[in-house]
């Protein structure tokens, strides 16, 4: 299923400038403005007019800025939580899950939110280019993109750090398009950031882009879109974990653009944001009320990071200060970063799976914890509405229901790499991919 690549549904606006302009291609920033900045979608349609559930994922599409619906899509599902509600004494508690709960209707296969990311960015891409997406993660956001790409035989690059190439599971091989590489172990989610950046400098490689790109932000956007839709009005408070912080800032965009709706309420979310302990730069930049993050050094960040469970959470460059970022968006929403402990987020993860009947990941496991948090210290009222984002579970059950294949790095590179050599490896590793899409091309 395609769109009219030449009736785009949307436009782009700097936030910076407020300069609106046309989407001529991968465009990722306001080339006039020399100031950091987003830039925002504005989309035609006002209102949004959902599809029917066979477009999965898709039935957003009037806010995504796609040109093609991809295969094997799911949308996020929300559901109103009896169980965990009642355990913490809240009136209108709704929970939007994303990842592998058939009995809900969650079918989403890699068991992660980071689906939402996959799915828009890919269906934004113009895949006759003859151009590789290169793609850094710490692990959940690679097993989507390589799922995705893998099936619609979009050709990938994924860099990931060698420590945490052991979460690239999946229930079927992965295509051979799709390629992974490992900064060394003992690196981090910021040196497979390194390492992308690197190979985009070469000719045939084109930046995924991060929270940069509004397809990715968009598509995450979604869980608000279901929520909000299935609820009926837009939450008071909603609830994250957070790594990058670009779930929230998707969700404080889509919130807006749902009072621009009209039949949703006038209200903005609180944006409540938790990260994992000890790695909470999010956390004591905002204490400081400082738009720049604090790291004693790249040693103390990789070690705080090796510290905890949910590893995913561990992003030292987060679109925070920019114009634009999660500082403004908590700023607009009068929100607050939280923090959890290991044992916490485990003791939140055992009640969730004992009483609301699943397993989730531990960056979920964050959210729930930071909400417990929050309702102990009273930090929300238990009669307002609550939206919590719980943006990875059912993993285990998947595991256990599928036979796993794991992908395997092509290569493996220092932590500081020479140029040269990865633009050699990486060009020779691709070639085939490259030449195939210029022979289709023709």
């Amino acid at each position: 299923m395609k769109q009219d690549f030449r009736t785009p549904h949307y436009r782009l606006q700097s936030l910076v400038t407020g300069r609106i302009f046309e989407d001529t291609g991968w465009i990722l920033e306001d080339e006039q403005s020399d100031i950091p900045g987003l830039i925002r979608t504005l989309y035609d349609a006002r209102q949004l007019a959902l599809k029917d559930e066979s477009y999965g994922f898709y039935k957003f599409a009037d806010w995504l800025p796609v040109h093609e619906y991809l295969k094997g899509s799911s949308a996020p599902v929300t559901y109103r939580s009896e169980h965990l509600a009642d355990h913490l004494g809240l009136k209108n508690l709704w929970v939007t899950f994303s990842g592998y709960w058939p009995e809900k209707g969650a079918a989403m296969r890699t068991c992660s939110f980071k689906e939402t990311e996959a799915y828009a960015v890919c269906g934004r891409l113009d895949h006759q280019t003859g151009k590789v997406l290169v793609v850094a993660s710490a692990g959940n956001t690679a097993r989507a993109f390589a799922r995705v790409c893998s099936d619609n035989k979009i050709p990938l690059l994924l860099c990931v750090p060698e420590d945490r190439t052991e979460v690239l599971w999946f229930d079927e091989p992965i295509d051979d398009c799709v390629k992974l590489v490992a900064s060394r172990k003992g690196s981090d989610y910021f040196d497979a950031i390194h390492l992308s950046n690197l190979a985009c400098q070469i000719d045939g490689f084109v930046m995924e882009g991060g929270a940069k790109n509004v397809a990715r932000r968009d598509g995450m956007g979604t869980t608000v879109l279901s929520a909000v839709t299935t609820i009926g009005r837009i939450p008071d408070y909603y609830f994250q974990a957070v790594g990058s912080g670009t779930g929230a800032i998707a969700a404080w965009e889509a919130n807006m653009r749902l009072i621009d709706d009209g039949r949703y309420g006038t209200n903005k979310m609180r944006l409540m944001v938790s990260q994992n302990e000890p790695f909470v730069p999010l956390y004591d930049a905002w204490q400081a009320d400082s738009r720049k993050l604090f790291f004693a050094s790249d040693a103390q960040a990789r070690a705080q990071a090796d510290q905890i469970d949910a590893k995913v959470l561990s992003n030292r460059k987060p679109p925070y200060g920019l114009i634009g970022g999660l500082y403004d968006a908590l700023k607009d929403t009068q929100g607050s970063v939280l923090t959890v402990s290991n044992p916490l987020l485990r003791q939140a993860a055992a009640l969730f799976e004992n009483i609301e009947g699943i397993d989730l990941h531990p960056a979920a496991a964050v959210a729930v914890a930071s909400l417990i948090e929050a309702v102990n210290n009273k930090t929300v009222d238990k009669n307002h509405c609550i939206m919590l984002n719980i943006t990875g579970g059912g993993e285990e059950r998947f595991k256990k229901e599928n036979v796993l294949h794991y992908l395997k790095p092509k290569l493996v590179f220092d932590i500081d790499p020479d140029f040269e050599e990865v633009k050699s490896r990486l060009q020779t590793l691709f070639a085939k991919d490259v030449a195939s899409v210029a022979v289709a091309k023709e």
